[in-house]
């Protein structure tokens, strides 16, 4: 069993909340715009850190993080990358790949617009957390935790950063 705090679209800011809501989660996933390593390495000092470049993030993120990022977490393939879409209206850049290989959970950030809903074509949950720092024009800040247990996600929530 895993505890994840999932974050996307910091843009450089840090808050330090995200040390209160992250600290309890085993792994810390980003789905990109990140736009400082200083900020990485931060968060990556409070768990371990997973993550995807975005397209606002320069040189040193992009070397040190894909575009693209597919792994396992307890018993589901986790896809993620920052600009992926929604069900029913995926990104051509990440598309086929669902299709052909869909996983059980995909990720993505960029729009700043909270998003977590089930792809019954794909069989997948998607979630986007929606931007959990201070540029763009999002009225509410957020980032989301959940659980995954064996193949199954449980105790999700959003968290409001006000």
């Amino acid at each position: 069993m895993k505890r994840i705090g999932i974050l996307s679209d910091t843009h450089s800011h840090w808050d330090d909340r995200y040390v209160t809501y992250l600290e309890n989660c085993d792994e810390i996933w980003h789905a990109g715009d990140i736009c400082s390593m200083e900020l990485a390495e931060r968060l990556n000092e409070i768990r371990p850190l997973r993550a995807v470049c975005g397209n606002c993030d320069g040189g040193d993120l992009r070397r040190m993080y894909p575009e693209v990022l597919r792994w396992r977490c307890e018993d589901v393939d986790v896809l993620m990358k920052h600009i992926g879409g929604y069900p029913g209206h995926y990104d051509f850049s990440i598309r086929r790949q669902l299709i052909e290989r869909p996983p059980g959970l995909f990720i993505s950030g960029h729009s700043h617009i909270l998003k977590i809903q089930h792809d019954p074509t794909l069989g997948l949950l998607h979630i986007n957390p929606g931007a959990a720092g201070i540029q763009g024009w999002q009225s509410v800040r957020t980032l989301v935790r959940l659980t995954i247990d064996g193949s199954r996600f449980t105790d999700c929530e959003v968290v409001e950063l006000k």
